[in-house]
């Protein structure tokens, strides 16, 4: 301690120690101290002392300090001054920090080797940049010792955790791919780290993005892992606490984190966009339209908001990934919103730009959203189109250049794979569609086309021809374009206004390039008569037109024209690649042979290939967006590029090739074109034919279905129809055993044969027996009066007969008949009984009277015999009814019989109609399907007679056949065996 106390009072007795052997002091009593107060005392005096003399501690502590973080674990406060000693040493920060008032130490006296320079010059701060590296390096020897600091990093501490970031942040500047290699392997790391985002003390979290930050940058795999720790979530919630665009530099940290986890990763991309995160993007963009609210650090968020909007929908991501999100910010309205931005007045000059190239993105190659971008208006009186607007500005030479440049990239995205926005900008030049009265994009385009400005009449000359990019009838449309160049001369073309003012070149005067007008026209004029014989032929028409080009390439030009000689190269070549011949004086072989004698093929393939020797050539086809770092550079369009990559060979070998060769050349192209139209009347043949085969294949599988279907559908009804057999000979043997006698012949026949119409006769035979035997009891009562023996045979006549014994109705009938009669028979016997009691009457008043004995001895004889008659008359009567009676009940009973016997008849005669007519079905679908086989064997049988004539191998069933059956013989061989 007493040491200490000298070092800080500046107390000690005889010559002062110098810093190097103040620091060896230290670090032996960190190394030998027993008491952890002086293990800290020393600790925090080399804290003190790692600024000024870094390279010492850093050579002679480090060891010390790393073990200190190893043993003293339990003191929190050892831990925080060994952490920020050695994040002193490893960290290049030139801003000095201010020491607590408990950490201030007197200072040592200078060596004369260290001197504090406020500003270091180049060589001091590589020496401090290599120093840091040499420490990185030292610490990182050991992968434990990151590891080591990662376990720190979970301490809650304030003391332990801030320096624990802040070192980690450190030697990942430092090394970032060594630390990024041991952090991916160790097990929790990057959680560990994630966890700084959640920490309630903002210093920590604030350092903790600044960490992540570093962690990120170009490890796809740790920024997998970062994402799918709920990132995305946790960094658009800072944003929002924070204020969003309005927010501090937190946000800035936020947002840069973001794109380092997103730019040019698609996992992450896909991610982004599937948990719904663009649409918690559309608040950002909500701004107003005063000016004071433009903050320099609102600017730099709002400038970062719109690049993480382009990360998401960049044209070097996959098509269908930036499809997807362009759909996703058009649904949500964030598109809507940038418009509102594009449109609204104050806002900043490069917002404006980094939001119209924003925007461009967000609708480049989206039908949808180039629709949507077509019908915005800008708040003017009368309103105006956007496009029209941006292009007011790209044409205004006024206007910043970047500005420029993102409208000319807006327009471009707009008609890229857009026809339909191709077709509205070619008509607003068409003479049946223009307006007078109103500034239409058409005539923006031809009035920068025509300026005294350079650079608008590239910018308009590249922004036309995207208007014809790919798209043929727009070529040929804007050949119908006149232009009035003057009062009293006659209106010229598009096409010769364009060609006139190449030819003139340097006579016009001109702002800024004069090489930038020309190698904009001719960019114009190679994309559309490209693929277009009717322009080339329009174009070769003027007769001036090909002897500039000749005499253009053939010149011995400056360094600054051989582009221009190249691109008049390339037009040539067009004219000749795409000719169709039409005019005689310029045909193919004559244009050729006018290169042949006025430059020489060689010198036109040399000249042809300064495009793309040009180092402008390469920078532009490596990205859509025009990026040039001055107006004068802006030479090249990335469409472009494409173009002249793929017809510069072909324009190559169409000039080497000679007349000859040329007709062979298309002799063979229409061979192979009839070749190729067999081949591909052929293949459709074959695909028709596959077509029908494979529909035949599924006909046939259908219907073996079917079949197999109806099989299981006939051996079902079947068996059921074997059922009924069954269970109506169980009634007929029912039947037999209450009727014996009977059907004992009823049941042989039915034994003999079992088919219904059999049984049906059968039957009616047993009904006849029945009727029979009621007749022989009728026929019983024959020897009875005349009446009975009349009802008797009336009703055995009517029982013999074959048609009425099974007639319901007329059994009825005749019971009817037998009533009737018995009723008139009593009708007879009251009529006696009341001519009875008459006479009894007449005998009582006889009685009285004094008559004579002869007519009293009548009248008693008379009706003796009368009550004789009347008892005869009643016997029979009840003796008549009595018969009628048994008559009755036998009929009743043979009724039952006959309607249980003819409802079962019924419904067996019902179900065997109904499995007749199934059956009928059955064969009758069976024969269609055996027709409809027939009929593809026949369509299968002609198929394969073509397959044969057109070289095919097919197999013949017979071959099959053969082919199966030597199978079997071989398998009963060996059976046999």
């Amino acid at each position: 301690m007493n040491f200490f106390r000298g070092v800080i009072s500046g107390q000690a007795a005889g010559p002062q120690p110098s810093g190097a052997e103040t620091i060896q002091k230290l670090c032996d009593r960190v190394a030998s101290s027993t008491l952890l107060e002086d293990r800290r005392d020393a600790v925090r005096a080399l804290k003190s002392l790692s600024k000024k003399y870094r390279m010492e501690v850093g050579t002679q502590a480090m060891d010390h300090l790393i073990n200190i973080l190893q043993t003293d674990r339990s003191d929190s406060e050892i831990l925080g001054y060994a952490l920020d000693t050695l994040y002193n040493v490893i960290c290049n920060d030139e801003e000095e920090e201010q020491d607590e008032s408990e950490d201030a130490v007197a200072p040592l006296p200078v060596s004369g080797k260290h001197k504090n320079v406020s500003v270091p010059d180049e060589n001091a701060q590589k020496q401090a940049d290599d120093l840091s590296l040499q420490f990185t390096d030292t610490f990182i020897q050991d992968p434990e010792h990151v590891t080591l600091l990662l376990t720190l990093l979970e301490e809650f501490d304030f003391h332990v955790r801030w320096p624990g970031v802040k070192l980690l942040t450190a030697l990942l500047k430092n090394q970032g791919p060594q630390i990024q290699g041991i952090i991916l392997v160790s097990p929790m790391g990057v959680s560990r780290l994630m966890d700084l985002l959640a920490d309630s003390r903002e210093v920590i979290r604030n350092d903790g993005l600044l960490l992540l930050q570093q962690l990120t940058k170009g490890n796809a795999a740790i920024q997998k892992i970062v994402a799918f720790e709920n990132a995305f979530e946790r960094l658009l919630d800072i944003i929002t606490e924070e204020g969003s665009s309005d927010g501090g530099i937190v946000v800035e940290d936020c947002l840069l984190l973001l794109l380092n986890l997103l730019k040019n990763n698609s996992s992450n991309q896909n991610f982004f966009k599937e948990g719904s995160y663009i649409q918690r993007m559309k608040p950002w963009f909500e701004v107003g339209d005063d000016n004071s609210g433009w903050s320099a650090q609102k600017v730099t968020n709002l400038h970062l908001m719109l690049q993480l909007v382009r990360v998401m929908v960049s044209p070097v991501n996959s098509p269908g990934a930036t499809a997807s999100c362009q759909k996703s910010m058009f649904q949500c309205g964030l598109l809507q919103q940038l418009c509102t931005i594009l449109m609204a007045t104050g806002v900043p000059a490069d917002i404006l730009t980094e939001t119209i190239n924003t925007v461009s993105e967000v609708i480049r190659g989206s039908q949808v959203n180039q629709d949507y971008f077509a019908s915005v208006n800008a708040p003017s009186n009368p309103p105006r189109p956007a496009i029209v607007v941006l292009l007011m500005s790209m044409v205004n030479e006024r206007q910043p250049f970047v500005l420029r440049c993102a409208v000319l990239y807006c327009f471009q995205c707009f008609l890229y794979k857009n026809q339909k926005g191709q077709g509205e900008i070619v008509a607003t030049l068409l003479p049946s569609t223009i307006d007078a009265n109103s500034i239409s994009a058409g005539q923006l385009l031809c009035g920068g086309l025509f300026s005294a400005d350079s650079l608008s009449n590239w910018c308009a000359a590249v922004a036309l021809a995207h208007a014809l990019q790919d798209n043929l009838t727009q070529k040929e449309q804007l050949l119908r374009v006149q232009l009035a160049t003057s009062l009293g001369k006659p209106p010229v073309s598009l096409l010769q206004q364009c060609t006139n003012i190449l030819s003139q070149g340097d006579k016009i005067v001109r702002r800024g390039s004069k090489v930038q007008t020309r190698v904009g026209l001719l960019m114009l004029l190679c994309t559309w008569i490209s693929n277009c014989p009717i322009a080339v032929t329009h174009f070769l028409h003027n007769q001036e037109n090909v002897p500039f080009l000749t005499a253009q390439i053939s010149e011995n030009l400056g360094e600054d024209e051989r582009l221009v000689q190249g691109l008049c190269a390339l037009l040539l070549g067009i004219c000749i690649y795409y000719n169709d011949n039409s005019l005689e004086n310029y045909t193919k072989e004559k244009l050729k042979q006018l290169i042949e004698k006025r430059i020489g093929k060689e010198n036109f393939v040399e000249k042809l290939g300064f495009i793309t020797k040009h180092e402008l050539y390469s920078r532009a086809a490596q990205k859509p967006q025009p990026v040039f770092p001055s107006p004068e550079q802006m030479l090249f369009d990335h469409e472009f590029t494409k173009l002249v990559k793929e017809l510069e060979g072909v324009i190559t070998k169409a000039v080497h090739k000679s007349s000859e060769e040329e007709k062979k050349e298309e002799e063979v192209k229409k061979t192979l074109e009839q070749h190729d139209n067999i081949v591909t009347q052929y293949k459709e043949l074959i695909r028709e034919q596959d077509a029908q085969l494979q529909e035949l294949k599924e006909q046939v599988a259908s219907m073996t279905s079917q079949n197999e279907q109806l099989q299981a559908t006939i051996t079902q009804q079947q068996s059921q129809i074997q059922q009924h057999k069954d269970q109506y000979n169980i009634l007929k043997l029912k039947l037999a055993k209450e009727n014996q006698g009977q059907s004992n012949s009823q049941g042989d026949s039915s034994q003999v044969n079992g088919l219904q119409t059999e049984e049906l006769t059968q039957l009616r035979e047993e009904v006849e027996e029945l009727r029979k035997q009621h007749s022989l009891l009728q026929t019983q009562l024959g020897d009875k009066d005349a009446l009975i023996s009349s009802l008797k045979s009336g009703a055995a006549q009517t029982a013999e007969g074959p048609a009425g014994g099974s007639d319901n109705t007329e059994l009825l009938q005749e019971l009817e008949a037998l009533r009737s009669q018995v009723q008139s028979q009593s009708t007879e016997i009251g009529q006696l009984k009341m001519e009875r009691q008459d006479l009894l009457r007449r005998a009582e008043a006889g009685s009285s009277d004094t008559l004579p004995s002869s007519d009293s001895s009548l009248d008693a004889a008379k009706m003796a015999e009368l009550e004789s008659r009347l008892g005869a008359q009643t016997s029979e009567m009840e003796r008549l009814k009595a018969e009628v009676k048994n008559l009755s009940e036998s009929r009743a009973e043979l009724e039952k019989q006959l309607d249980s016997t003819t409802s079962t008849v019924a419904i067996l005669q019902t179900e065997k109609e109904k499995l007749q007519t199934d059956v009928q079905e059955s064969k009758k679908e069976q024969d269609d399907l055996l027709m409809l086989l027939a009929d593809q064997d026949q369509k299968i049988t002609s198929l394969k007679k073509r397959l044969k004539e057109l070289g095919e191998t097919v197999e013949d069933e017979d071959d099959l056949d053969t082919r199966d059956q030597t199978d079997d013989d071989d398998e009963e061989d060996e059976d046999e065996d």
